[in-house]
């Protein structure tokens, strides 16, 4: 009995609450952490890097630059940061008290403002203006004016779907009973081994060997290989192109001494892949890949490569298509509205959004066709549909000579039994002796009266 019946079939492979609570408490937390700290960082680590004074190359504390006895030497060579506030040391920056929250004009050089906090900011107090829940970037190669930036509009979209991602990948290493898309894997694992006995005729037992990983189907091969034999022999006489004496029989190439496993890999398969094609024995390879995630859950590439290619690829394909199309929209149109002068160049958050908003839909509908099955070569299903031809009308011959021969016998049996009863009912006539005397008397008496009428015509004649 197959694995999938011994656990009840698809119905152990269903979500439940659990799965789904597990996995929003997921989205949610990771959402926040990559908002709150991975976007800030990243943001800091790319500004600095691009727009920083030449001659700068590193970051410090105040507490560090305090503490240094050359300070107008380390002015050149780092920029300071003002309890989160990066920038050049101005001419006030001694009187800076670190965490007191002091106003930060004279502090800082305002040609050089990189502000990723959330404090507010004002012009009389820091020499600057920035509201709670704005960035503020301020750099000469930027411009004059300072690019404020707006997270909640710039990352908030980037944040989900990082936060999505990654809850994903978790959700396949969790045990089944937690994660989303290990019990939706183990599920698919079930599908494709269902797809498989459609699409081959094949039994439950023989597509379950057939998609055994290398290590269990050695194991089997130990404990029971009359079991694989017999299972191989029926593929191997299944796929069978060949009649009469081109067919390669199976005892041939199979005996005591065969690896199963290589012989399975590559012999068994390369039939398999000409008699059937190659989608079947590749949704074999990924089922076997599926069982081999089951047994170590961190190479979840396995498990993506599987519910990817042989589900969402199949369900959410135009869907993604869609979304891809529906981004690009979108941008299109803040892109316009932008260059109709309705959003300042020093506020590019909207813009932001839009791009990581299209830019995330594209990635998805890259990784969608990196999982596509590829079409199969043209010349190789026109070689496939001409064997499939060849074979009907080998078929159709085959079954014409019959029909011939039984029709041949059919008619040569008649023939035979006509002339027996024919021979048996002249027998039984002639051996009746007063059918015998009638004909002799009814022949007898033709012949009289024959020869009476010639007498009476050449009689009359003469006369």
């Amino acid at each position: 009995m197959s694995e999938d019946k011994k656990h009840g079939g698809h119905n152990d492979y269903k979500e439940t609450s659990t799965h789904y609570l597990v996995l929003l408490g997921m989205f949610v937390s990771i959402s926040i952490a990559v908002y709150s700290f991975v976007v800030p960082n990243a943001v800091k680590s790319a500004v600095l890097f691009l727009f920083k004074p030449d001659g700068v190359t590193h970051t410090i504390s105040f507490s560090e630059y305090k503490a240094h006895a050359n300070k107008e030497h380390v002015k050149h060579e780092a920029l300071v940061s003002f309890d989160g506030v990066i920038s050049e040391a101005g001419a006030e920056a001694d009187k800076f008290v670190e965490g007191a929250g002091r106003p930060l004009k004279g502090v800082i050089n305002n040609e050089y403002i990189f502000d990723l906090t959330d404090a507010s900011r004002s012009e009389q107090a820091d020499g600057y203006t920035k509201l709670s829940g704005e960035w503020i970037l301020k750099a000469p190669k930027l411009g004059e004016a300072a690019i404020v930036i707006e997270p909640a509009l710039g990352f908030s979209i980037l944040a989900l779907i990082l936060g999505f991602a990654l809850s994903i990948l978790i959700s396949i290493v969790l045990p089944p009973h937690l994660g989303y898309m290990a019990i939706k894997v183990r599920r698919e694992i079930h599908h494709a081994k269902s797809k498989v006995r459609l699409q081959t005729g094949f039994s439950d037992d023989i597509v379950e060997i057939l998609s055994l990983p290398d290590a269990r189907l050695a194991e089997l091969a130990e404990n029971d290989r009359r079991k694989i034999e017999l299972a191989f022999k029926k593929v191997w006489d299944r796929t069978d192109n060949n009649e009469g004496s081109a067919s390669v029989r199976f005892t041939s190439v199979f005996d005591e001494n065969t690896d199963v496993v290589t012989f399975r890999n590559e012999m068994l398969f390369l039939r398999m892949r000409e008699f059937f094609s190659d989608f079947v024995v590749q949704e074999i390879h990924d089922t076997i890949s599926g069982q081999e995630w089951e047994k170590n859950q961190f190479s979840f590439f396995k498990a993506l490569r599987l519910y990817m290619s042989h589900h969402f690829t199949e369900a959410y394909a135009n869907t993604v298509t869609g979304l891809a199309y529906f981004g690009a929209a979108i941008l299109i149109i803040i892109i316009g509205i932008r260059g109709l002068k309705f959003i300042p160049a020093t506020r590019p958050s909207l813009i932001l959004g839009a791009i990581f908003l299209e830019g995330s839909m594209l990635a998805l509908m890259a990784f969608t066709l990196l999982y596509t099955q590829e079409e199969e070569r043209m010349d190789r299903m026109l070689k496939k549909m001409e064997d499939a031809n060849r074979n009907q009308l080998d078929t159709l011959e085959d079954v014409s000579k019959d029909m011939h021969k039984v029709a041949v016998a059919l008619v040569e049996g008649n023939s035979e039994m006509i002339k027996q009863k024919v021979s048996q009912a002249v027998s039984d006539y002639l051996s009746d002796e007063k059918n015998i005397r009638g004909e002799l008397a009814k022949e007898i008496g033709d012949i009289v009266l024959k020869a009476i009428g010639s007498g009476v015509i050449s009689q009359a004649k003469k006369n």
